[in-house]
C-alpha cells in the first residue's frame, strides 16, 4: 500500500523534481549591470560618436539613397522628381 503525501502536509511539492537553481555569478553581475545602466552611464568619447553615427550618420545616408532611388526611378519613368521633406 503506497502512501502518498498531499501538498501542503509537511513539505512543499517542488517544481522540477527536487532540482535546484545554481545561479552563475556572470550572469547575475551581467543582469545586475543591465538593470542599473541608465544609473551607471557616462557620456564619454567613445559614446558620443556611436550615437553620432549610428543616430545621425546611419540614418541621413539611408535617407539619402532612398531619395535617390525615387529620383532614378523618376528619370526612368520621365516624371519630374518628386521633393521630399
Amino acid at each position: 500500500c503506497t502512501h502518498r503525501r498531499q501538498a501542503g502536509e509537511g513539505e512543499e511539492e517542488k517544481m522540477g523534481g527536487g532540482m535546484e537553481v545554481h545561479k552563475n555569478r556572470w550572469i547575475e553581475e551581467w543582469n545586475a549591470g543591465r538593470e542599473n545602466l541608465e544609473f551607471n552611464f557616462r557620456w564619454t568619447r567613445r559614446s558620443l560618436a556611436v550615437v553620432g553615427l549610428f543616430g545621425l550618420a546611419v540614418p541621413i545616408l539611408v535617407y539619402k539613397g532612398i531619395v535617390r532611388e525615387f529620383h532614378m526611378q523618376d528619370e526612368d519613368a520621365g516624371r519630374p522628381p518628386r521633393k521630399f521633406l
